[in-house]
């Protein structure tokens, strides 16, 4: 029997827009159809059509049961499954899906996290079908995205706030569009495609280390003979097992109609990286949780684990996931992109402020959108961008913005005096300049490379924070130019306005470089919020309260419930990571080293009894090295069972992630201090845990 193509088995577990033309009725087709594209609500009647035809298309490829597929803030996917069947008089069953059952489900919303929104004992939530994500097929369940809400309404995921500031950015983005004289686009859509970096180790050596099964990084671990200095596993050959995993994943990922389409090793050893092409941000938020998902079952499939936390080994690179965004017309019209014609030229360069003005305006937002306990030990390490928000534009964009501003003749390839409207914008081509692997925000050409993300954070909130900025940059040059006398005076004005203002945030040097710190912040004034609990409060400042409510992303009560989570998580995180270090090192890691001592101890006697002159001086002083190793760990064991009760009963989350970022990491340090001590010196016969080099290298 042939093998199908990729062509022929791509999409195939989704019910896309290929099957809903082929199965769907025409009118029921073109009804769900401007559902999806203008938000038109779907009638009782086409939902039945709909639900029906889904239910045949994924019982015809085995599927048994349907989940409302949600987002809910714990930072993982969730799914309540049910059958299709349904009795029949007979004694027999029918499979059976109601349009009812499409639109609407009803998971107990009780053990989500809610952030006090709203009582726990008030059990009821709801699903609600999102039509502009396709459903698909997971095993042999028919999976449905929705959103998920509380009994009063009030957002309880990720969906729904990122499907709202899609809206408010279609909305205001239109408005200019129609300032410009574009009447053809029906809507502005943003577009992603997330880079995912991750490490594969065998099923074996995790298996072996408590704090990778619990935490998702190592907690204890000293440093391999050899990690990344050679710079040899950067895009070096693929080893036959992971090539083995990475087209089993490409094949799952495209029946499931996900654009997987690079693969590389990245950095680290065992560190490597997937990166879609870019799709509509609601369906590459969901394709994106998918592929994560995927990655750990097919790395299951093949013996090995996949570890999607931001460090997961200390001393190596961690692992990010670089969000490069675009805004783009139903046209087609890429609005990142200079044009042919002065307005197209025009039009560029006022989306263009439009992102730098809200990336100066909500640096906050931004930061706190890709802040976890995670991606604290990442940030500002010389392996991602600094906590500091900052854009690259390269030096010929950025030296195009400076001749606009001060009207002088840009030096470039045409030195010509630029008025907007008028002169078209001196041709220069996608990528003239290098990448900057240290900005936070990048210019490539048509997108920016939004690079703090980390690996395990779902994009959602980095794009709902991005979007809704840039949709109140964009309704403040509406309502000006809107009722401007002069549309092009204005329009030029504003342009200028907004570079000199703004410029502060535009920086092409080396964000690694120490200067950077002060200069940004003594000398340009910009926010420095170097870990969760800095960053998290100022998701409730008044400005960012008002910009996302105006917008209606958020509601001021879902504001307060999220502010609540994101801190509590981290709590939590690191409050697992405490315990998780006290088990390993009581239980594991301090009998090690006395049966160590012990073995030493017995050497020396040994040679004490053959010799008096015999000198066992290093292994004295080795018995004396690790017996402070211990005695060091026996402290710091006590002091963080102590920091952990004491930090336990703060009632404030907020004052309670300070206290633990500020006194319980401080003792989590020095205890692995210890402990990467005495690996150093502990016989490996002894040691109780796989090594970083055995970890590391363990995929052969």
């Amino acid at each position: 029997m042939t093998e199908k193509t990729v062509p022929e088995y791509f999409g195939s577990m989704v019910f896309d827009d290929r099957t809903m033309r082929s199965v769907l009725p025409g009118d029921v087709y073109q009804s769900l159809r401007e559902t999806i594209d203008c938000g038109a609500r779907l009638k009782t009647d086409v939902a039945d059509s709909v639900a029906k035809a889904m239910r045949d298309w994924a019982v015809e490829r085995g599927a048994t049961h349907y989940t409302h597929w949600f987002q809910p803030l714990t930072g993982v996917t969730a799914e309540k499954h049910d059958s299709f069947i349904e009795p029949s008089p007979d004694g027999s069953v029918i499979m059976d899906f109601s349009g009812k059952e499409l639109i609407q489900g009803e998971p107990d919303a009780s053990s989500f996290p809610t952030g006090g929104i709203r009582a726990t004992f008030e059990a009821r939530g709801y699903t609600a079908w999102d039509p502009t994500s396709y459903a698909f097929i997971k095993g042999k369940t028919l999976c449905i995205p929705t959103a998920f809400c509380s009994y009063g309404g009030e957002a309880l995921d990720k969906k729904t706030p990122l499907l709202r500031s899609m809206e408010a950015l279609n909305k205001q983005a239109l408005r200019i569009l129609r300032l410009f004289g574009n009447d053809t686009a029906k809507y502005v859509h943003t577009s992603v495609g997330p880079e995912q970096e991750y490490f594969l180790i065998t099923r074996e050596m995790y298996d072996k280390r408590p704090d990778l099964k619990y935490t998702g990084r190592t907690l204890f671990g000293a440093r391999s003979p050899k990690g990344q200095e050679m710079d040899d596993h950067y895009f070096g050959v693929i080893k036959p097992r992971v090539q083995e995993f990475m087209n089993d994943l490409n094949e799952e990922l495209w029946k499931l109609g996900i654009y997987a389409k690079t693969e590389h090793n990245e950095v680290a050893p065992a560190q490597h990286e997937l990166a879609p092409i870019y799709t509509t941000t609601n369906i590459a938020t969901d394709q994106n949780q998918l592929m994560m998902e995927m990655m750990q079952k097919v790395a299951a499939r093949h013996g090995m684990v996949c570890l999607l936390h931001e460090k997961p080994f200390a001393g190596v690179n961690g692992s990010g996931k670089h969000n490069n965004w675009s805004m783009s017309t139903d046209t087609g019209v890429n609005l990142l992109s200079p044009g042919e014609t002065p307005y197209e030229n025009a039009q560029f360069l006022l989306f263009l402020c439009a992102v730098i003005k809200a990336v100066d305006d909500y640096q906050d937002l931004l930061r706190l959108s890709v802040a976890t306990a995670g991606n604290d030990h990442r940030l500002g390490a010389n392996e991602a961008p600094p906590a500091i928000i900052s854009i690259f534009l390269g030096d010929e964009l950025s030296a195009i913005l400076q001749a606009i501003e001060t009207d002088t003749p840009y030096s470039g390839t045409e030195k010509k005096l630029m008025k907007l409207g008028v002169d078209v914008l001196p041709r220069f081509k996608r990528d003239t300049t290098d990448r900057n692997r240290t900005s936070p925000f990048a210019f490539t050409g048509n997108k920016f490379e939004f690079r703090s993300l980390g690996s395990s954070n779902s994009i959602a909130c980095v794009n709902m924070m991005l979007n809704s900025a840039v949709a109140e940059s964009l309704k403040i040059y509406a309502d000006r130019l809107e009722t401007a006398d002069n549309f092009e005076e204005t329009l030029n004005s504003m342009i200028k306005k907004t570079i000199k203002d703004h410029k502060r945030i535009i920086f092409n040097g080396n964000g690694y470089d120490p200067s950077w710190v002060k200069e940004a912040v003594e000398v340009r004034g910009l926010s420095n919020y170097p870990t969760t609990p800095d960053c998290m409060p100022h998701l409730l400042d008044e400005k960012n309260v008002k910009m996302l409510t105006s917008h209606k992303v958020f509601s001021e009560a879902e504001l307060q419930s999220r502010c609540e989570i994101m801190l509590d998580n981290y709590c939590k995180q690191v409050r697992i990571e405490a315990s998780t270090m006290i088990y390993i090192a009581q239980r594991m890691i301090i009998p090690a080293i006395e049966a160590y001592e012990g073995r030493l101890c017995k050497v020396i006697e040994g040679k004490k009894a053959v010799s008096d002159d015999i000198s066992c001086e290093s292994e004295i002083n080795v018995v004396k090295k690790l017996s402070g190793f211990s005695d060091g760990m026996y402290e710091d064991v006590d002091k963080l069972k102590s920091v952990y009760d004491e930090t336990g009963e703060i009632d404030s989350v907020l004052d309670q992630s300070k206290a633990i970022r500020d006194r319980m990491l401080p003792v989590m340090d020095e205890l692995r201090s210890y402990a990467d001590q005495a690996e150093e010196m502990v016989g490996r016969v002894c040691w109780p845990l796989p090594s970083y080099g055995e970890l590391l290298f363990s995929v052969k």
